[in-house]
């Protein structure tokens, strides 16, 4: 095993651990919604991508919506692509089976650690990038799975106030992202949409169509580009992977 692996794992394990906590309280609207243990684990590996998926338990019916369900998903997704590009020179000398296998393993958590350990030590490998991914995924995985298993064993949510963990999360999340400013142009118009749309459409359009909304409000706001940190790991980008 490459030793950077290893060096990802310990850096990633207390985002993991985190990770992990929040992902059982998905199990647990998973498993309100009908999903069992395959079905989250089966999502974990096909998306694996946290605000993702809590958006696609709670859209969960009878009656799939999936362009719907399709369309919310890659728009929350949408930040990967600058992600991706932040650690292009980081993949220069890689095959592009590679490069496949190890950005579908690329989180947030273990994409911030390794913008960091590329600072600190330039001959820092995409391995360690895997590694990260390797941890944060196990500790999502076993998250969730526990908390399906025990979330099934509920039989009222409402009365320990689960019901209102979707909110909880994504509240959480919205503050964490929030930079100043310059963010609430963008916000108020995804809101102002969100609501309009969800009073007058049916099923979960309104997510769909705040988001696309608040996205073409920020490409045209000043501040909301020229102000985010674009780290690119370019010292990193000499390193073999082989």
């Amino acid at each position: 095993m490459h030793p950077d692996v290893l060096r990802g794992i310990k850096a990633n394990l207390p985002f993991g651990l985190s990770a992990g906590a929040y992902g059982s309280v998905l199990g647990i609207l998973a498993a309100q919604k009908g999903l069992g243990w395959f079905d989250i684990a089966f999502m974990n590996t096909a998306v694996f991508a946290g605000s993702a998926q809590f958006v696609m338990v709670d859209m969960w019916g009878p009656h799939l919506h999936i362009l719907e369900m399709t369309l919310a998903v890659l728009i929350i997704n949408l930040r990967y692509l600058l992600i991706g590009a932040s650690l292009a020179p980081m993949f220069e000398q890689t095959r592009i089976g590679q490069k496949i296998f190890m950005m579908h393993l690329v989180a947030d958590e273990n994409w911030a650690a390794t913008m960091v350990e590329c600072h600190k030590h330039p001959n820092t490998s995409t391995w360690f990038l895997f590694g990260g991914g390797i941890c944060i995924y196990a500790c999502w995985s076993a998250g969730t799975l526990a908390g399906v298993l025990g979330g099934a064993a509920i039989a009222h949510p409402e009365r320990y106030a689960l019901d209102f963990a979707f909110c909880a999360v994504f509240t959480a999340l919205a503050v964490s992202l929030w930079r100043g400013k310059q963010d609430v142009c963008p916000w108020l118009v995804a809101g102002i949409l969100a609501f309009i749309s969800e009073a007058l459409l049916p099923g979960k359009w309104y997510i769909v169509i705040g988001g696309v909304g608040g996205a073409i409000t920020a490409m045209f706001t000043p501040g909301t580009t020229e102000n985010q940190e674009t780290t690119t790991p370019e010292e990193c980008s000499h390193v073999s992977t082989e």
